[in-house]
């Protein structure tokens, strides 16, 4: 049985996960209204596969709860068994449809600058929706090993498979983790498919985003006839697009490699998976620079919050101020009442 020595920090993966629900739900809920009104209205296919990209950022985080319930008892799985599989489930598929999204936008951006006239003849929504629920099926399918894993060789194995890898202590066996502790059997079917997951759900499309964003930013370099300030902005958020890639799913599935090449989960292989939890709430970054909607919406989620603030300020400033008035005149009543009883 592989050793029990890639258990997260509780403090730190319960922080990483705070943090990237406190702030990536609500710009996330924002998004999504914003897409789904604009998809509503007028359909194009970025703003499809964005819309399917939150979708799948709010799914993430909608099960986040249960790694922070998980986290907080020191990795100890202690909510019933079959939200084990299906949060592991839904919290791997989630990050690898998210390349699938960020791959797809890529392109479209790409063959918006490079093939203009030709792309916004060909380019239909349909292509999109047809792209977005062959991500989803194929993400799903490839991610059905969570489920499978479980029960491999529990036969031979001092785990029963109702409970999922109880913890190695004899005082703790009532105590389970979930998706740890894996047997040699497990290893062997687990170890090659997610060197396959990290070729194909990271490696591909990682190499063809580099290739879009990258000619993306050397073809809009050259065109002067566009204002400078949103030549810069598209460039940025290319370029950003690809660091939040890099950065955000490189090291988790750099670990794949490692642990097929050693035969074993690397130690640090959970604290790169807290690099891809934050993805959910840095993709709205990218929905901020990518759609002229979300833009719109956050500006006026800002001014009526900005106009409410100073009501309530007013308010305040009314109230303090007739406050003042009342204090003043019942301080003179009662001065001229001390001077007649003199």
């Amino acid at each position: 049985m592989e050793p029990n020595t890639q258990r997260c920090h509780t403090g730190l993966c319960l922080s990483v996960y705070i943090i990237t629900f406190v702030l990536g739900f609500p710009a996330n809920v924002l998004a999504f209204y914003t897409f789904c009104k604009k998809v509503r209205q007028k359909p194009t296919p970025i703003d499809i596969l964005l819309l399917n990209l939150t979708i799948s950022d709010l799914l993430f985080l909608l099960f986040l709860p249960f790694k922070m319930q998980e986290a907080m008892n020191n990795m100890i799985w202690d909510m019933p068994y079959v939200l084990c599989p299906l949060s592991g489930f839904i919290f791997y598929m989630t990050i690898y449809n998210s390349t699938f999204f960020l791959t797809a936008v890529s392109v479209e951006r790409y063959l918006g600058v490079a093939f203009p006239i030709r792309h916004t003849l060909k380019r239909r929504p349909v292509y999109a929706v047809a792209a977005s629920i062959f991500f989803w099926i194929f993400s799903t399918a490839q991610l059905s090993i969570v489920f499978i894993v479980p029960f491999i060789d529990h036969k031979n194995s001092t785990v029963p498979p109702e409970s999922l890898n109880a913890s190695a202590h004899p005082s703790t066996d009532s105590r389970r983790q979930c998706y740890e502790n894996f047997t040699e059997s497990q290893l062997n079917v687990l170890l090659p498919v997610r060197l396959e997951l990290c070729v194909v759900l990271f490696c591909i499309p990682f190499l063809i985003s580099s290739f879009c964003y990258i000619n993306f930013i050397r073809i809009l370099s050259k065109l002067q006839h566009i204002d400078r300030r949103r030549r810069i902005r598209a460039m940025g958020m290319a370029l950003g697009t690809l660091v939040v890639f890099a950065l955000c799913f490189g090291p988790y599935n750099v670990s794949h490699i490692i642990g097929f090449i050693k035969w074993k989960s690397p130690a640090w292989r959970d604290k790169a998976l807290l690099c891809s939890t934050f993805n959910a709430c840095l993709d709205p970054l990218i929905f901020y620079f990518s759609s002229s909607a979300v833009r719109g919406t956050v500006g006026s989620v800002m001014e009526g919050v900005k106009s409410r603030l100073q009501r309530c300020m007013s308010c305040r400033l009314l109230q303090a101020l007739c406050g003042g008035i009342t204090k003043t005149a019942q301080d003179k009543e009662h001065t001229q009442e001390e001077i007649n009883a003199i």
